[in-house]
């Protein structure tokens, strides 16, 4: 029989008793499982009945005091915990569960200095290292203070690798820091000291996607899969990685495969539609982000690239309403409202085009080609000042970006304002020779002009 079925009938024979009012000694690891069991279920107030059924059974065990503190807390009545934890206190002082259910209340009640302070002392009594740890690092953690939680996690889970609660944590530490280097260090030993964990294996490879390192994040994902072939989440990852490989085919698979282990996701079905896109399989990418759409309709990737594969298909009019959903789900989003002016521009519409790339560099000036684009829409409705502040403006953002200085140049010329023109040619030669074919493409007549020409030569080395 197994530890469920056992778990079953020790609660069925359990609640026959208490129904037929004929209960009967049951040993103190009987209480606890029951107890366990209700506070699994949240069926707290029968936790608490239990409880003092317990005590009046085994009237020396203090670990019904510290469930019956733990239930309280469950409750959000953390005074009576902690009173009730001060019994406990009398009847066995040397208890560490005690100083450590102490620490959980004072945590909860934002009390972080007093929750580390018992927690220390729980470590005094006889609690593991790693367990004191890992509740220490969690207090800095919830202070957003990751750095000093990583040495006291990595501690922990190097002296008991299968702590999976640890492993989490240390692995959320070290992507809010976007440490690589540290991550693959630490889960690589980690795999040495338990080359059967799953967890570990798995850690690891999220480490070397993470830093990109999408060969060795797949191999390690293999391995995850050969200990356990039943983890999604180790399909899912392993397929970013081959996607992060540009092998489409392989990870539309590798993201499928999730679906025998769990209930499909919105998610999955957008990298698999995004996957289709970039084999421009437009049919299937379709589908698949309309899936992705119906599962969640909030997922705002989603209708975007259903917005994308139709003007791929040509029907730019029907993109831009599914556009405008994924706006109006991600209003701030940079990404979403350049795509919106490029439709806009490619419609015929500037107005709707200036107002978008406009939201883009309030969004996202760090974006040198917004200011490019957003320029070049006054200039092709021949509203010369108007194109010459924008570049103007991007030009303060990026003193050192040569094609907006090229491209300042250009306008200038075109508009005969030749030395203001040629001054900004020898600012973005400087900046960068190489790009001077940039000032050609945008007027190709240019190549005609012997100065313009005298003068980019004058730089070339």
């Amino acid at each position: 029989m197994s530890k469920k079925q056992e778990l079953q009938e020790l609660i069925e024979r359990f609640e026959a008793m208490v129904k037929n009012q004929t209960i009967s000694f049951l040993s103190e690891e009987s209480f606890e499982d029951i107890i366990d069991h209700y506070i699994r279920n949240r069926k707290f107030r029968k936790a608490l009945d239990v409880v003092e059924l317990a005590r009046t059974q085994h009237p020396y065990h203090v670990i019904f005091l510290v469930l019956k503190a733990q239930i309280h807390t469950q409750l959000g009545e953390n005074q009576i915990a902690l009173d009730v934890l001060e019994q406990a206190v009398v009847m066995d002082p040397m208890d560490g569960d005690i100083s450590m259910t102490r620490g959980s209340i004072y945590s909860q009640m934002g009390l972080t200095d007093k929750a580390i302070e018992n927690f220390q002392q729980a470590a005094q009594l006889g609690i593991p290292e790693e367990e004191v740890n890992t509740s220490i690092a969690a207090e800095y953690i919830n202070q957003g203070n990751y750095e000093e939680a990583v040495p006291l996690l990595r501690s922990a889970v190097e002296a008991n690798p299968d702590f999976v609660y640890a492993l989490h944590e240390l692995a959320y530490c070290f992507e809010l820091l976007d440490d690589k280097d540290e991550s693959i260090e630490v889960f690589t030993l980690l795999t040495d000291l338990r080359p059967y964990n799953a967890m570990v294996w798995f850690n690891l490879g999220v480490s070397y996607s993470r830093a990109l390192m999408y060969e060795k994040a797949i191999e390690a994902y293999d391995y995850t899969l050969v200990i356990d072939e039943k983890f999604p989440m180790a399909y899912y990852n392993k397929a970013n990685s081959l996607a992060g490989l540009e092998k489409y085919t392989e990870a539309i698979a590798c993201y499928r495969e999730t679906f025998k282990y769990e209930e499909p996701r919105a998610d999955t079905y957008y990298f698999i539609g995004e996957c289709f896109e970039h084999l421009k399989q437009w049919d299937q990418a379709m589908i698949n982000y309309h899936k992705a759409a119906r599962l969640d309709p909030t997922i705002a990737d989603a209708w975007l690239g259903i917005g994308i594969v139709l003007d791929q298909e040509g029907r730019t009019q029907e993109s831009v309403h599914y556009i405008k959903k994924a706006l109006d789900l991600e209003a701030n989003n940079a990404e979403y409202w350049y795509i919106y002016g490029d439709l806009q521009l490619k419609l015929g519409f500037f107005e709707e085009c200036e107002m978008a790339y406009q939201r883009v560099t309030e969004l996202a000036p760090e974006n040198p080609n917004i200011w490019l684009d957003y320029s070049r829409t006054f200039y092709e409705q021949r509203r010369f000042e108007s194109a010459l502040e924008a570049l103007t403006e991007g030009i303060k953002y990026h003193p050192t970006d040569a094609e907006l200085y090229y491209r300042m140049s250009g306008y200038l010329l075109s508009e005969g304002r030749e030395k203001e023109a040629l001054a900004y040619l020898h600012e973005a030669l400087k900046l960068d020779y190489t790009k001077h074919n940039v000032l050609f493409e945008f007027l190709p007549q240019l190549r005609d002009q012997h100065l313009i020409v005298e003068v980019i030569e004058s730089y070339k080395k």
